[in-house]
């Protein structure tokens, strides 16, 4: 880059770049989508990246976007193509005026990535743990070792009640599958070494809680779901 600790503003976001990567400061408040108040901010090396991208954006505006290579980020391998555009964490929205500097980043981002094709570890950190959230029929913690479930009496199946409150230490883990709440029957399920491939509905699987309306949002139990993924990957 041109300097290092230069900044490009745009709406909800601001990339500052390094000599090796691109901390991204996302806008907390109101207007902001709550997953980006979520994530506060996120270091992402160029060696992380695989391409960038400048086109029109709605409004007179342009969008500058970063395309991570895949198993690069724990947090777009948890959504697996599940985020709402706005909600792209790694697109960078301007204001069409300053197109000619959008063009002047995004050709020097090109000449700095030098990397592509799928990764073997992830080069994103995760976002921090502690974290918590509340499902539909349960409250789900982590705290970097283990993740528990504890059934709500006003949600869980009986299946889970006969089960008991849940416990996994990451060692036991192989994975997670998290099905956005934005979607039809919304849900995050722990992928348990040497379990059945095909386990059953998530209201009757004890190492699954469910979302429902105003239960496991995007902004809590995404950011928990590429947490564990992490844990996961970093233990193997």
């Amino acid at each position: 880059m041109s300097r290092m600790g230069d900044v490009l503003a745009g709406f909800h976001a601001a990339w500052e770049f390094d000599s090796d990567s691109v901390l991204i400061r996302y806008e907390r408040g109101l207007r902001a989508p709550k997953l980006f108040s979520a994530l506060r901010e996120r270091r992402v090396p160029f060696a992380a990246l695989e391409r960038v991208t400048l086109e029109q954006g709605k409004r007179g505006t342009v969008v500058l976007r970063a395309v991570p290579r895949p198993g690069a980020d724990p947090l777009t391998e948890a959504a697996d193509g599940q985020l709402k555009e706005a909600c792209d964490p790694y697109k960078l929205v301007l204001p069409g005026d300053r197109e000619l500097l959008a063009e002047y980043y995004a050709d020097e981002l090109k000449g700095l990535l030098t990397e592509s094709g799928p990764t073997d570890r992830f080069l994103v950190e995760a976002p921090g743990v502690p974290l918590s959230f509340k499902a539909y029929d349960g409250k789900a913690s982590f705290d970097g070792r283990t993740v528990r479930f504890r059934w709500f009496w006003t949600g869980a199946s009986s299946a889970k009640w006969k089960a008991g409150d849940q416990s996994f230490p990451v060692s036991e883990l192989c994975g997670v599958e998290w099905r956005s709440p934005e979607l039809f029957e919304g849900y995050l399920r722990l992928r348990r070494k040497g379990a059945d491939e095909r386990p059953g509905p998530a209201d009757q699987d004890p190492a699954a809680v469910v979302f429902g309306l105003g239960y496991g949002v995007v902004h809590e139990s995404l950011p928990f779901a590429a947490a564990v993924l992490a844990a996961v990957r970093g233990a193997r």
